[in-house]
């Protein structure tokens, strides 16, 4: 098996989110939140062959001018993002291992009330959050959700694809931003005239990005997409700041008229579970809240998110006591025959009897979780062996 294959494997086992690469160093692990080392220093030379691998021809001559790349992976049988770069030690890897089961509500732990907003016929849905806190994930099983249960033209456009997402009930394209097409830009204009009902933006990194993404959920289409930030006003205020301050008085009207809900997570570590779970802010585009954001008035918005909760927006400190009430989870099972590290314990579902507080309502508990789906599409690259390159050296 080539060394990266066996380290992602290795990490897999191990029940690791992310595999940190760098020559001269131990290969690193990062588990329940965790980073720990494993094994002997890795050779530059071996690293670099890896890196010749997974970047053939034209990708190989992009990596050496950029010095870097990105591109999504089967390795070790564990469908990967991999990132590989140039540091001052050599070329090194980041590498993070994606979700081995199908990406639902259910199996992500999430608020079965999240599919609401699949279900709306246009707008924007905005995903934010802090690197490595599961976005693409939460986007991923809300186009589960709608894929299972009505038939929509699915578009996705993505820097690289995470989750392969099989056709059920709707028709599904997915683009790799690099590789199907040379920009978000170029994609989300080429988008417009592909005839999609939803449309999946993966990040929204510069304004170009961000204004097209605005056009395209005011012009009839249900669009999701990613910001990082802290808070869904932060996220909102992330939007807005982007653009000169003479644009910005349009840009939040366009985010008035077309924002469907802001979505905050970030992960955190349920004790006994063995599991990281996205905690929540949602913030409902109420009328209060449109107002607001038209009005670029977004410190009105933490007020309006404290009283909203009969709109179906929730703080992180009300979605955790319904976590705290939730009587099981869902738990991946880690990889067999291997041993755990001592701060990770089994991976099972752990079932217990909800307990609430006296005075608050009972909300009602989750659907039991559904088995994952077998059937999942790879797109698997260039496989040249790792001893033929290391003769070429």
């Amino acid at each position: 098996m080539p060394l990266l294959d066996n380290l992602v494997h290795r990490a897999h086992q191990l029940g690791a989110s992310d595999l940190h690469l760098e020559p001269g160093l131990p290969a690193a692990v990062r588990v329940a939140g965790r980073l720990r080392m494993l094994g002997e220093p890795l050779s530059g030379v071996a690293l670099l062959a890896e890196a010749r691998r997974l970047l053939p021809g034209e990708r190989w001559r992009d990596f050496t001018t950029r010095r870097s790349a990105d591109l999504s992976r089967t390795l070790g049988k564990v469908r990967c993002r991999v990132n590989a770069l140039h540091s001052a030690r050599g070329v090194g890897f980041a590498v993070r291992l994606l979700t081995p089961f199908t990406a639902t509500l259910e199996s992500l732990n999430l608020h079965p009330d999240l599919a609401g907003l699949a279900r709306r016929p246009h707008g924007l849905v905005l995903v934010s959050g802090p690197t490595g806190s599961g976005k693409s994930s939460t986007v991923a099983a809300l186009i589960q959700e709608l894929n299972r249960t009505d038939a929509r033209h699915i578009l996705t456009l993505e820097q690289p694809i995470e989750h392969v997402l099989r056709p059920k009930r709707s028709y599904i394209r997915q683009r790799e931003v690099g590789r199907d097409t040379p920009t978000f830009e170029q994609g989300i204009l080429d988008a417009l005239r592909e005839d999609p009902d939803v449309l999946v933006v993966g990040e929204m990194r510069r304004p170009e990005t961000m204004r097209l993404t605005l056009n395209a959920a005011e012009t009839g289409h249900l669009v999701f997409s990613t910001v990082h930030s802290s808070s869904t006003v932060e996220a909102l205020a992330r939007v807005i700041s982007a653009f000169a301050p003479e644009a910005q008085h349009s840009v939040c009207a366009q985010l008035a008229d077309c924002l469907i809900a802001v979505v905050c997570q970030r992960l955190v570590t349920r004790p006994g579970a063995g599991v990281r779970v996205p905690e929540l802010e949602v913030l409902m585009a109420t009328d209060p809240v449109r107002a607001s954001v038209r009005a670029n008035q977004l410190q009105r918005l933490r007020s309006v998110l404290q009283t909203g909760g009969a709109d179906g927006s929730w703080t992180f400190e009300r979605y955790r006591r319904w976590l705290d009430d939730r009587p099981s989870f869902f738990v991946p099972r880690l990889g067999a025959g291997e041993p755990l590290p001592d701060d990770v314990e089994p991976a099972v579902t752990t079932t217990r009897p909800p307990t609430p507080a006296a005075g608050r309502p009972t909300l009602p508990a989750p659907a039991a979780p559904r088995p994952a789906d077998d059937g999942v599409l790879v797109l698997d690259g260039h496989n040249e062996s790792l001893d033929s390159i290391l003769s070429e050296l």
